[in-house]
Protein backbone atom coordinates (compact mmCIF):
# COMPACT_ATOMS: atom_id res chain seq x y z
CA UNK A 1 0.00 0.00 0.00
CA UNK A 2 1.34 3.41 -0.86
CA UNK A 3 0.40 6.71 0.68
CA UNK A 4 -0.03 9.87 -1.27
CA UNK A 5 1.61 13.14 -0.40
CA UNK A 6 -0.03 16.38 -1.33
CA UNK A 7 2.03 18.64 -3.55
CA UNK A 8 3.32 21.78 -1.93
CA UNK A 9 2.90 25.33 -3.11
CA UNK A 10 5.65 27.21 -4.88
CA UNK A 11 6.22 29.36 -1.78
CA UNK A 12 6.70 26.27 0.40
CA UNK A 13 9.04 24.71 -2.15
CA UNK A 14 11.14 27.88 -2.35
CA UNK A 15 11.24 28.12 1.46
CA UNK A 16 12.31 24.46 1.69
CA UNK A 17 15.12 24.98 -0.81
CA UNK A 18 16.27 28.20 0.87
CA UNK A 19 16.22 26.51 4.29
CA UNK A 20 18.19 23.59 2.84
CA UNK A 21 20.74 25.95 1.32
CA UNK A 22 21.13 27.86 4.59
CA UNK A 23 21.54 24.62 6.56
CA UNK A 24 24.13 23.23 4.15
CA UNK A 25 26.05 26.54 4.18
CA UNK A 26 25.91 26.65 7.98
CA UNK A 27 27.19 23.09 8.11
CA UNK A 28 30.11 24.00 5.88
CA UNK A 29 30.89 26.95 8.13
CA UNK A 30 31.01 24.53 11.10
CA UNK A 31 33.73 22.61 9.31
CA UNK A 32 35.77 25.35 7.72
CA UNK A 33 35.59 29.07 8.51
CA UNK A 34 33.61 29.44 11.79
CA UNK A 35 34.69 26.41 13.73
CA UNK A 36 36.02 28.30 16.76
CA UNK A 37 32.93 30.49 16.98
CA UNK A 38 30.72 27.38 16.99
CA UNK A 39 32.93 25.76 19.63
CA UNK A 40 32.26 28.77 21.88
CA UNK A 41 28.55 27.96 21.68
CA UNK A 42 28.88 24.33 22.81
CA UNK A 43 27.75 24.15 26.45
CA UNK A 44 30.38 23.10 29.00
CA UNK A 45 27.96 20.56 30.50
CA UNK A 46 27.87 18.55 27.27
CA UNK A 47 30.01 15.42 27.87
CA UNK A 48 31.74 15.52 24.47
CA UNK A 49 34.75 17.26 23.01
CA UNK A 50 33.61 20.65 21.67
CA UNK A 51 35.34 20.16 18.34
CA UNK A 52 33.63 16.78 17.90
CA UNK A 53 30.24 18.38 18.57
CA UNK A 54 30.90 21.15 16.06
CA UNK A 55 32.13 18.78 13.35
CA UNK A 56 29.31 16.28 13.94
CA UNK A 57 26.61 18.96 13.96
CA UNK A 58 28.15 20.50 10.84
CA UNK A 59 27.97 17.19 9.01
CA UNK A 60 24.37 16.71 10.17
CA UNK A 61 23.46 20.20 8.94
CA UNK A 62 25.01 19.53 5.53
CA UNK A 63 23.16 16.21 5.19
CA UNK A 64 19.85 17.73 6.33
CA UNK A 65 20.29 20.73 4.03
CA UNK A 66 20.99 18.52 1.04
CA UNK A 67 18.06 16.27 1.95
CA UNK A 68 15.72 19.28 2.01
CA UNK A 69 16.91 20.21 -1.47
CA UNK A 70 17.42 16.84 -3.15
CA UNK A 71 14.78 14.57 -1.61
CA UNK A 72 11.42 16.25 -2.18
CA UNK A 73 9.70 12.88 -2.29
CA UNK A 74 10.64 12.39 1.37
CA UNK A 75 10.14 16.01 2.41
CA UNK A 76 7.62 15.15 5.14
CA UNK A 77 10.01 12.82 6.97
CA UNK A 78 12.94 15.16 6.35
CA UNK A 79 10.89 18.08 7.66
CA UNK A 80 10.26 16.29 10.95
CA UNK A 81 13.95 15.37 11.29
CA UNK A 82 15.03 18.96 10.60
CA UNK A 83 12.49 20.28 13.13
CA UNK A 84 13.77 17.76 15.70
CA UNK A 85 17.34 18.85 14.98
CA UNK A 86 16.42 22.49 15.65
CA UNK A 87 14.83 21.42 18.94
CA UNK A 88 17.90 19.32 19.83
CA UNK A 89 20.32 22.23 19.44
CA UNK A 90 18.10 24.70 21.31
CA UNK A 91 19.68 23.91 24.72
CA UNK A 92 22.99 25.16 23.33
CA UNK A 93 21.34 28.47 22.45
CA UNK A 94 19.81 28.66 25.93
CA UNK A 95 23.22 27.92 27.45
CA UNK A 96 24.80 30.71 25.41
CA UNK A 97 22.17 33.12 26.77
CA UNK A 98 22.44 31.93 30.40
CA UNK A 99 26.24 31.92 30.47
CA UNK A 100 26.56 35.17 28.51
CA UNK A 101 28.91 33.60 25.96
CA UNK A 102 29.85 36.01 23.18
CA UNK A 103 29.90 34.50 19.69
CA UNK A 104 28.79 35.52 16.19
CA UNK A 105 28.20 39.12 17.26
CA UNK A 106 25.79 38.03 19.99
CA UNK A 107 27.60 40.08 22.60
CA UNK A 108 24.79 41.12 24.92
CA UNK A 109 21.77 39.56 26.56
CA UNK A 110 19.34 41.35 24.26
CA UNK A 111 20.87 39.93 21.08
CA UNK A 112 21.22 36.45 22.59
CA UNK A 113 17.60 36.66 23.79
CA UNK A 114 16.34 37.71 20.36
CA UNK A 115 18.20 34.77 18.86
CA UNK A 116 16.32 32.43 21.22
CA UNK A 117 13.05 33.68 19.73
CA UNK A 118 14.15 32.64 16.24
CA UNK A 119 14.74 28.97 17.07
CA UNK A 120 11.00 28.17 17.30
CA UNK A 121 10.59 30.06 14.02
CA UNK A 122 13.11 27.66 12.42
CA UNK A 123 11.16 24.68 13.78
CA UNK A 124 7.94 26.06 12.32
CA UNK A 125 9.67 26.88 9.01
CA UNK A 126 10.95 23.31 8.73
CA UNK A 127 7.44 21.94 9.34
CA UNK A 128 5.69 24.46 7.08
CA UNK A 129 8.10 24.46 4.13
CA UNK A 130 8.06 20.66 3.89
CA UNK A 131 4.34 20.32 4.57
CA UNK A 132 5.36 18.00 7.42
CA UNK A 133 2.63 19.10 9.80
CA UNK A 134 -0.05 19.19 7.11
CA UNK A 135 0.93 15.78 5.70
CA UNK A 136 1.96 14.16 9.00
CA UNK A 137 -0.37 11.20 8.46
CA UNK A 138 1.70 10.13 5.44
CA UNK A 139 4.52 9.18 7.80
CA UNK A 140 2.43 6.20 8.84
CA UNK A 141 2.69 4.99 5.25
CA UNK A 142 6.44 5.52 5.25
CA UNK A 143 6.86 3.51 8.43
CA UNK A 144 4.73 0.52 7.41
CA UNK A 145 6.75 -2.49 6.24
CA UNK A 146 4.37 -3.01 3.29
CA UNK A 147 4.66 0.60 2.14
CA UNK A 148 6.62 1.74 -0.88
CA UNK A 149 6.84 5.32 0.43
CA UNK A 150 4.97 8.37 -0.73
CA UNK A 151 3.79 8.43 -4.29
CA UNK A 152 3.52 12.21 -4.69
CA UNK A 153 6.30 14.69 -5.20
CA UNK A 154 6.63 18.38 -4.53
Amino acid sequence: MTSSVTRTSTSRTIARIVLGTVLAFSGLSHLFWSRLAFQAQVPDWLPFDKDFVVVASGIVEIVLGLALIALPRYRVAVGWVVAAFFVAIFPGNISQFVTGTDSFGLNDDLSRGIRLLFQPVLVLLALWSTGAWRDRRTLVGLLRPDSNGPSGQS
